[in-house]
């Protein structure tokens, strides 16, 4: 019995929780990341500004917080590779189980508000930082997974650098032909396509590194 009552109220902080990003990305893409504030997102949430930071530690983990789970999946697609696979193989295949999904961080969701959230992140400065600290810290993961399974250092920083960056210029096509006015549908059909053009040419310089003996 205590294991379920634990259960349940994880469920429910974590149903609380999704409440008060969902109403603080609402308000943000309404109003604008810095007109709106803490207490207001509070209200509008029906709990208290102490239960929101119990949650959130700060007004930008309201909105970039969830979004921060996926800064190491480059590092955690590379380490968890198999025998034989190499680094451009294991992050090929998580790009396109992430096309399959639709998943937002690919620029493929279907809920529609993810493009919105992007463009008020760039144009809201102390956000485009932390995005951009991100995608740092992501590569340096990265770098640091390669570095401990060959040694060479200056390789890995060199393969994290070219397989970010497809990661990136994949996320960002997608969002530009949906911005240019592509149905979703349309844009994810041919995803696909453009994922394997895309590390086909990385392939030809990396296909011999960080293969897992």
């Amino acid at each position: 019995m205590a294991d379920d009552g634990l259960g349940l109220r994880e469920r429910k902080k974590k149903q609380t929780a999704l409440k008060v990003w969902r109403t603080a990305v609402d308000l943000f893409l309404e109003h604008g990341f810095d007109q709106v504030s803490v207490a207001q997102i509070a209200e509008a949430a029906e709990v208290s500004k102490m239960t929101v930071f119990n949650y959130f530690g700060t007004k930008e983990d309201l909105l970039m917080g969830p979004m921060e789970e996926h800064v190491e999946d480059l590092a955690r697609a590379i380490e968890e590779r198999p025998r034989g696979g190499s680094a451009v193989d294991a992050v090929r295949a998580m790009v396109l189980r992430k096309i399959a999904d639709r998943d937002p961080s690919i620029g493929l969701s279907e809920q529609g508000n993810e493009l919105a959230l992007i463009q008020l992140i760039n144009r809201t400065p102390a956000l485009a930082r932390r995005a951009l600290l991100w995608s740092v810290q992501g590569e340096q993961a990265a770098t640091r997974v390669l570095t401990e399974e060959t040694g060479d250092a200056l390789l890995s920083a060199v393969a994290a650098s070219q397989l970010s960056g497809v990661v990136s210029a994949l996320m960002n096509e997608n969002h530009r032909r949906i911005l240019a006015g592509a149905a979703r549908d349309e844009v994810a059909r041919g995803a696909v396509e453009r994922a394997e053009r895309a590390f086909a040419l990385v392939e030809k310089g990396l296909s011999g590194f960080a293969v897992r003996a």
